[in-house]
């Protein structure tokens, strides 16, 4: 790994230890959750980061 990235030999080790540990049969459901969990942190990010400009805003506007 160079640089903080992830290469395609990594990520097959990566995917083949997470299929010894989990299994076939657990695998999807990991995906989804990891899935599921992503897509709310970056709600959750968009949404404070709308919250700071709008905030920001009030503050210029007060002045």
């Amino acid at each position: 790994m160079f640089g903080g990235r992830i290469g395609m030999g990594e990520l097959l080790v990566i995917l083949a230890v997470a299929l010894i540990i989990f299994g076939p049969t657990k695998l999807p459901e990991l995906g989804r959750s990891i899935g599921r969990a992503l897509r709310e942190f970056r709600e959750a990010s968009k949404d404070l980061s709308k919250s700071i400009m709008e905030d920001d805003e009030s503050r210029t506007d007060a002045k």
